[in-house]
């Protein structure tokens, strides 16, 4: 699978910039948003949009949203170079919901370097970020290839469906974060990522059964494929950051015990608090709702979420999740090749080291 990334990703960063130009000019504009009503100023859209969204695209990424797009077009034996220009629709919400996420959350660090709202502010963010949100639903109305009016109108609907419910699982995942009170049961933390990450997950499967005109039932099937890899994906990028916080500061291109500084409720937590001896779980409790952490701290929290078992509580989950996704795939005729690769994406999600 990481052959299969590298792969494709110059393909889908050379159809992001068809999409998002690095360099925008009046030309794009009128093509793309419409003529002005009166005159665009585009030193300032430039400065505002395409210097902030680049910056963050060019830090990084694996673009496995895109590719696995691809992947399922080809499983479904069509042409991928056909349909890139629909892969950049995932990857391009993905990075905007990462701009808006990391103002709600306060974050320092993003990809390495500063949080897009620590170096251009969190009005250029917030506003570039929801940009990425809109500019994508344009290819679906208005992008290549010959898709009938049904076929655009029925991609529409499913992306306005699933990223309703990516602010369902955000704003359960603000409320922990804004509440330490709140208890947080496993199956809301499930629900909560298969709202804030599995969609995004199902919006890939779907697309590309929609834009390959598959039928209902490959499109869900696809679809739960999707959401249970994306769930896997989320816990295995919680489990990162605890194992490359037990390590050196800075591995993961984050801030050294990100998640426990924000105090962010994950599946290793929930585990910890139900296993943990009572007053070790009441300090991770504490450790958690306070405003401000020092690295002592961290490192208590880390070292009472390790001691628990729950690091290997939320690997064995993922692990499970990723079995229920490749069964998923056991009720489609997908073509070899990108059936295999389906497979080893299931294992990819949780095994990476980055």
């Amino acid at each position: 699978m990481r052959e299969t990334l590298a792969e494709w990703r110059p393909a889908v960063d050379a159809a992001i910039e068809e999409v998002l130009p690095r360099e925008i000019d009046e030309a794009y504009l009128r093509e793309f948003f419409g003529a002005p009503t009166y005159e665009y100023d585009v030193e300032s859209l430039q400065r505002a949009l395409a210097d902030p969204i680049w910056e963050l695209l060019d830090r990084g990424g694996k673009r496995w949203r895109a590719v696995l797009f691809l992947v399922f077009v080809d499983a479904f034996g069509e042409n991928p170079e056909e349909y890139l220009h629909y892969a950049t629709i995932p990857e391009i919400l993905h990075n905007g919901t990462i701009i808006v996420d990391d103002v709600e959350d306060e974050a320092t660090k993003r990809r390495g370097e500063p949080a897009l709202h620590r170096r251009y502010g969190s009005d250029i963010a917030l506003n570039a970020g929801n940009a990425m949100y809109f500019i994508p639903l344009k290819l679906v109305t208005h992008g290549p290839g010959d898709l009938d009016t049904e076929t655009r109108m029925r991609a529409y609907e499913m992306l306005m469906h699933e990223l309703n419910r990516t602010h369902l699982g955000q704003g359960m995942d603000i409320c922990w974060h804004n509440d330490p009170t709140v208890e947080v049961s496993e199956a809301e933390y499930l629900e909560m990522c298969a709202c804030k990450t599995g969609c995004l997950g199902r919006i890939v499967a779907r697309l590309a059964a929609i834009v390959t005109n598959q039928p209902p039932a490959v499109e869900e099937a696809v679809a739960r494929y999707a959401e249970k890899v994306s769930i896997a994906f989320q816990i295995g990028d919680d489990i990162l950051d605890i194992e490359h916080s037990i390590g050196e500061a800075g591995e993961f291109g984050k801030e050294f015990g990100n998640d426990v500084r924000e105090g962010k409720t994950t599946l290793m937590v929930i585990q910890a608090l139900r296993t943990a001896p009572e007053t070790r779980a009441e300090r991770l409790r504490e450790i958690l709702a306070a405003e401000e952490n020092d690295d002592t701290e961290i490192h208590e929290a880390i070292d009472i979420i390790q001691s628990s078992g729950a690091i290997g509580y939320a690997r064995e989950s993922a692990l499970e999740l990723a079995a229920e996704a490749r069964a998923h795939l056991d009720e489609l005729d997908l073509r070899d090749g990108p059936e295999a690769e389906l497979r080893q994406f299931t294992e990819f999600v949780i095994e990476r080291d980055v």
